[in-house]
């Protein structure tokens, strides 16, 4: 992967808003308008974001510090991510693309062999002490406590996927002897490699794709139903394949 960069963010800032929350406002685009974080139930402003006339030399700067500091890359993460924050620069989707910008840049300088750690979860179970550590920033310049709280975060989200990865690996385990027992075919690793890949798929996917000759597929998504090892989530409509997901994967990545 390249270099972070504006062009970057507001890349994925259009995709990750062009449908559904947040398709009304303004996907791909800066703000134009002020605006504010505040609390909706207590109807009180929290903190007021850069002004828009001022926000592209902000990111400017930002982005210079992410590809050219040399301070240690965590470090460099938990300002990133607060000073994102701090300039807030979309109309929406501001908090999701923050994140992400953690994965991109642990990522990017190769800390992580892969984009695959979200610290969302972490976030969203310490949002009160999460949200006050970042005001309390720009009220009492207390960047330590920060970086203290982001550190933190990075080391009991990193304990928690490993232990997802482990229940993940040990479910494989179960499950291959599982499905040798119910399908009773030599393709059997191959319809569990299939569904461990894609835990949500649509029936032809399945049929096409897992390498599986079509009717012995076909034959192998009715048996896993039947045991309710998969779930039927929508039924085939016209032209529409049934929808499937595999619960018991699917049910150790959420949490």
């Amino acid at each position: 992967m390249g270099t972070l960069s504006q062009h970057l963010i507001k890349t994925i800032h259009q995709q990750l808003l062009s449908f559904g929350r947040g398709a009304q406002k303004s996907p791909g685009q800066y703000k134009i308008e002020q605006n504010f974080i505040g609390d909706e139930i207590k109807q009180k402003i929290l903190f007021v974001p850069i002004s828009p006339e001022k926000l592209y030399d902000g990111l400017e700067n930002l982005f210079d510090y992410i590809n050219n500091s040399n301070d240690a890359v965590l470090i460099k993460t938990a300002l990133m991510h607060l000073e994102f924050e701090a300039l807030h620069p979309f109309q929406d989707g501001n908090g999701r693309i923050g994140r992400m910008l953690i994965t991109l840049l642990l990522w990017s300088t190769k800390t992580i062999c892969e984009p695959h750690f979200y610290i969302s979860g972490y976030m969203e179970e310490n949002k009160d002490e999460y949200i006050d550590t970042m005001r309390n920033v720009s009220q009492n310049n207390d960047w330590e406590k920060w970086c203290v709280f982001f550190l933190n975060a990075v080391e009991k989200q990193a304990i928690k996927n490993l232990e997802i990865a482990e229940s993940i690996k040990n479910l494989y385990e179960e499950m291959k002897h599982i499905f040798s027992d119910t399908l009773s075919s030599k393709w059997s690793v191959n319809a569990l490699d299939y569904i461990f890949t894609n835990p949500i798929f649509r029936n032809n996917k399945f049929t096409s794709k897992s390498g599986i000759p079509g009717p012995t597929a076909a034959r192998f998504t009715r048996k896993l139903q039947e045991k309710n090892i998969i779930k039927l989530i929508e039924e085939s409509s016209g032209r529409r394949p049934a929808l499937y997901a595999f619960e018991s994967l699917l049910r150790l990545v959420r949490v």
